[in-house]
């Protein structure tokens, strides 16, 4: 089959879908123009649909490559300038940058909830995690709730464990959530890419934000198109390894 391919036609249709030629596409045209094939189906499958708007795609990928958890630079450069030319503002990409920031509390939604647990079954300050909020503290989350549309799973330990710490919290997660130029389900896209791409896969967080996404009127079609944008990070392994591939072959030969 790897035959059949005109490898020509195909760098083409790469240049001409993603305005770039890598080094791995490269590689994989020599070695494997039939994956290479497969995988350009498999990325601009979402672009087809024309279910999100083409900047909204971008950030999608500005998100799944600027998470703390992948961190991919050079894709992260590459899709900010894209979103630029497809009509994003530079204020829509800095709120997209700041909620994709926003998904690193998981330390606090997923450790707090953890050491609740096992002081309870250690029998440790029971009175402190039990006790009920103060009437400041009930009106600090109500004003939270009603800024954001939210609570977060920690709020209510970080009150009673970490009390200086939880106002910086709330401000910090609040902001790019109660403000800026992006559509609320559009928010909810960003924060559903993070938490679903493979290099985070956080069940929770995932369904906590596809639930927003539908409350907030996305449809089924929409949130399927971020996950399979999200998805396309796979190739990574692509990016960094078949350049080295091909490298050491070239040593051998």
């Amino acid at each position: 089959m790897a035959a059949m391919i005109d490898r020509a036609r195909l760098k083409t249709e790469i240049m001409e879908a993603r305005g770039y030629w890598h080094p791995f596409h490269e590689g994989l045209l020599e070695l494997a123009p039939d994956y290479l094939q497969a995988y350009l189906a498999f990325q601009d499958a979402p672009a087809r649909s024309g279910r999100l708007e083409p900047k909204v795609r971008e950030f999608i990928y500005i998100a799944a490559d600027g998470a703390v958890s992948h961190l991919y630079t050079s894709g992260l450069k590459r899709h900010i300038e894209m979103a630029l030319d497809k009509g994003a503002t530079p204020l829509e990409v800095l709120e997209v940058i700041e909620l994709t920031m926003f998904t690193a509390q998981a330390p606090h939604e997923m450790g707090l909830r953890i050491l609740a647990e096992e002081m309870q079954q250690a029998g440790l300050q029971q009175d402190t995690m039990a006790r009920p909020l103060t009437p400041d503290e009930e009106r600090r989350k109500r004003a939270h709730i009603e800024a954001t549309g939210s609570w977060p799973a920690c709020g209510d330990t970080l009150f009673r464990i970490a009390p200086d710490f939880v106002d910086a919290f709330l401000a910090y997660s609040a902001i790019p959530l109660r403000s800026g130029p992006l559509p609320a389900k559009v928010k909810d896209f960003i924060l559903i890419a993070v938490c679903a791409a493979p290099t985070t896969l956080d069940a929770e967080g995932t369904r906590r934000h596809i639930r927003s996404a539908l409350g907030h009127g996305a449809t089924a079609e929409e949130i399927a198109e971020v996950l399979q944008l999200t998805s396309a990070i796979s190739i990574h392994t692509c990016t960094a390894a078949i350049p080295a591939l091909m490298e050491a072959i070239e040593q051998e030969s």
